[in-house]
């Protein structure tokens, strides 16, 4: 199967890592700056005592690029110092004009720079060591076009503020130069760092180029918002992907139950995608709905994906109001027929009729489970107003093998979807209804996001129709690791007649990476007691209620759009393609140049 935008662009975290600390980087820049300065005491010893070792160059210039025979090269003015001074200042610089810098990551950018610069310099020593300091102006030069290009991307886009931060490394080491070789090597060395911050903000303009044209958005700008989320929690990306949003019109179904002496429950269905990481857009919508009611609410994952992830948490609200007037006037009814289950293929539908409506969760568990096309699930709920006024359609989410595409409509796996809910649906219409019980529970975990847990933790809706038992179990997680699904109903079904686990698909839990599901970083051991006793809970909270459903029209909702993340992922995994080739071209034509400007001064 060909893979969706999503999963490409969940791909990219693979260039995304974490700065080791600032004093590791430290340690290794002083270690550095000290072995090449043994290195080139041994080597300088063997030099005459006395002379200037040259290259030609013109009288107003005879000593810029010249070294005394006897003169010891210091890796620790050349590199060490530099590097240090720009570890210092980067950060203060940059926080100066509003942005955020890490020490870390400014400590690593040092380090970087430096190994580069050494790398530069002393491949002069293939050629011959009078082109020393040749070479460590073009490898000032280079520093400063590098440090200039990665700060534009991690810190602030904007080229002019980040001029002065990235020449702290290679100022300081121009200063080194002119102390080592001479005044005039000032000179030299400034006229490469021209020529290397153009070819880098010629670079930087042409990385920028298909993210503005296609989308009106500067790149390097998002990535800045990023970086800016990832470090402090910004949610200044949510303004790019306004940009890009458009406006959906969605269904939502719910069903309402009432009990004369305990808590109100809904369970809800939001064909709206929980995305697309942390708390950006609407990352944690099951969160921000639950907490929005009275009443304990399970937010169920219904058929959405990352198209209709909300571009602002502010949107959710648009949900939570539509829902409130859905329930205004509802009319309750007093029976629920007994669960059932429908396989077709790979897919499994488990039904049970509420009232005069209908809830159906699906799943293709042990085979993988990913996000249902909308209009897969609008195609099942067309189909179910043949007999029923609500249908509900949920997507289980129980089972992750690896990052996986959306199933769209017209597919195999759509198919089975659609004609096991159908057949659910028309088994269910004929079955009676009788009075029934409701328990729920809701259990928060000792466990972060991190360890692929949201902030509701376990929540269980037990429902008990003619002596039969049915317990909805729902973790606030994105996903559930392979074969977790089957250990956790082996074990409820010692409590109850029939079971499924489901997920809100929260992606509060991923930040990084779309794969953190539930079960991977915490054993299911671990946590399935956790499971069991809410089940137990929801069976202490049991008490006869009655049930309404409505279903809410989301209007006005701003999204990312269709086909938005596809066309997005595309043209990011194009740009990645030609980015190392320019940059390669460009530094080549920078070093070229470089040797033109000496050759010119001849």
């Amino acid at each position: 199967m060909a893979q969706g935008g999503d999963v490409k662009l969940g791909q990219l975290s693979k260039y995304i890592f974490t700065a080791p600390t600032w004093k590791r980087s430290l340690i290794i820049l002083i270690l550095l700056g000290l072995v090449i300065d043994g290195a080139n005491a041994r080597a300088w010893l063997s030099l005459p005592s006395s002379g200037i070792i040259a290259f030609p160059l013109p009288p107003f210039l005879s000593d810029a690029l010249s070294i005394p025979a006897n003169f010891l090269f210091s890796g620790t003015i050349a590199f060490t110092i530099p590097a240090i001074a720009a570890l210092a200042l980067t950060k203060p610089l940059i926080e100066y004009t509003g942005k955020t810098m890490t020490w870390n990551r400014s400590a690593l950018l040092a380090l970087a720079c430096t190994v580069f610069g050494v790398i530069i310099t002393l491949a002069s020593m293939l050629v011959s060591i009078t082109l020393i300091p040749l070479f460590y102006a073009i490898s000032l030069g280079f520093i400063f076009g590098l440090r200039l290009f990665v700060l534009v991307a991690i810190a602030d886009y904007r080229v002019p503020r980040m001029i002065l931060p990235a020449l702290t490394q290679s100022g300081v080491g121009i200063l080194a130069g002119m102390f080592l070789f001479s005044p005039s090597f000032a000179i030299f060395a400034l006229v490469l760092h021209i020529v290397f911050g153009l070819g880098f903000a010629i670079l930087i303009w042409m990385i920028e180029r298909p993210l503005k044209k296609a989308f009106k958005i500067r790149g390097l700008a998002f990535i800045n918002a990023f970086i800016a989320h990832m470090t402090d929690g910004s949610k200044g990306m949510e303004d790019f992907f306004r940009e890009i949003g458009e406006e959906i019109f969605v269904p939502q179904v719910s069903f309402f139950f009432k009990r004369s002496t305990k808590k109100p429950i809904i369970f809800t269905v939001p064909n709206l995608h929980p995305g697309p990481m942390g708390e950006i857009g609407g990352g944690n919508l099951p969160k921000v709905i639950h907490d929005s009611f009275e009443d304990e609410t399970l937010v169920a994952h219904g058929c959405a994906t990352h198209d209709f992830n909300l571009v602002s948490e502010s949107e959710i609200s648009k949900v939570t109001d539509a829902l409130k007037k859905t329930r205004a006037d509802l009319s309750y009814l007093s029976g629920a027929s007994r669960s059932g289950i429908v396989e077709v293929g790979s897919v499994k539908a488990r039904y049970q009729k509420f009232g005069d409506s209908v809830l159906l969760v699906t799943t293709r568990s042990p085979e993988w489970t990913e996000d249902l096309d909308f209009s897969i699930g609008s195609t099942i709920m067309a189909e179910g107003h043949r007999w029923f006024p609500h249908v509900a359609v949920v997507d289980a989410h129980n089972c992750m093998t690896d990052l996986s595409s959306p199933i769209h409509l017209a597919t195999l796996t759509a198919n089975e979807y659609q004609t096991a809910s159908l057949d659910a649906m028309e088994t269910c219409r004929d079955l009676p209804v009788h009075p029934f019980r409701v328990g729920v529970a809701h259990i928060t975990l000792p466990y972060t996001r991190e360890q692929g847990f949201g902030d509701l933790g376990i929540q269980v809706l037990l429902v008990e129709a003619d002596n039969q038992k049915t317990a909805y179990i729902l973790i606030d997680g994105n996903n559930i690791a392979a074969g977790v699904r089957e250990i956790i109903l082996e074990q409820v079904l010692t409590l109850a007649d029939a079971a499924e686990v489901m997920t809100t698909d929260s992606h509060v839990v991923n930040t990084i990476t779309g794969k953190n599901p539930v079960g991977l970083n915490v054993p299911v051991a671990e946590f399935l007691p956790y499971v069991m006793q809410a089940v137990r809970s929801a069976a202490e909270d049991l008490e006869p209620a009655t049930v309404a459903a409505g279903t809410s029209q989301c209007e006005h909702i701003v999204v990312f759009g269709s086909n938005r993340i596809s066309q997005l992922a595309s043209t990011v995994n194009a740009m990645l393609v030609f980015v190392a080739p320019l940059s390669l071209a460009m530094l080549l034509l920078a070093f070229l140049l470089s040797f033109v400007a000496y050759a010119f001064i001849l």
